[in-house]
C-alpha cells in the first residue's frame, strides 16, 4: 500500500501549485480570481496566457504532472486496497 502516501505526496505538491495560481489570478483581479476558483476549465486558459511568474514552468508543471500522478497513484493504490480486502487471508504456516 505504499501508493497511498504517494498520492497525497503529489497532491500535497498540486495543492501548492494551486495556490499560486490562485492568489496570482485575485491579485489580478476578483473577477479572474473567481474564474479560476469557480470555472472548471479555465486553470488551464490563465495557467498558459495570463501566469507571469519568475518560475511559470515549474508551477504549471507541478500542477498539472502532479494532479495526473496523485489521481494515477490514488486510483492504483485504491485497486490495492480492494483487492487486500477481497482476498481471503492466506492459511496460518506451523
Amino acid at each position: 500500500m505504499p501508493l497511498l502516501p504517494l498520492a497525497a505526496v503529489f497532491g500535497a505538491i498540486t495543492l501548492v501549485c494551486a495556490a499560486f495560481l490562485l492568489v496570482h489570478a485575485f491579485r489580478r483581479s476578483l473577477g479572474t480570481g473567481m474564474m479560476v476558483l469557480l470555472v472548471p476549465f479555465y486553470v488551464l486558459v490563465y495557467a498558459f496566457s495570463q501566469f507571469e511568474h519568475p518560475r511559470k514552468n515549474l508551477i504549471i508543471v507541478g500542477f498539472f504532472g502532479c494532479s495526473v500522478l496523485a489521481a494515477v497513484f490514488l486510483g492504483l493504490g485504491a485497486h490495492a486496497l480492494d483487492l487486500a480486502m477481497i482476498r481471503p487471508p492466506p492459511p496460518p504456516i506451523f
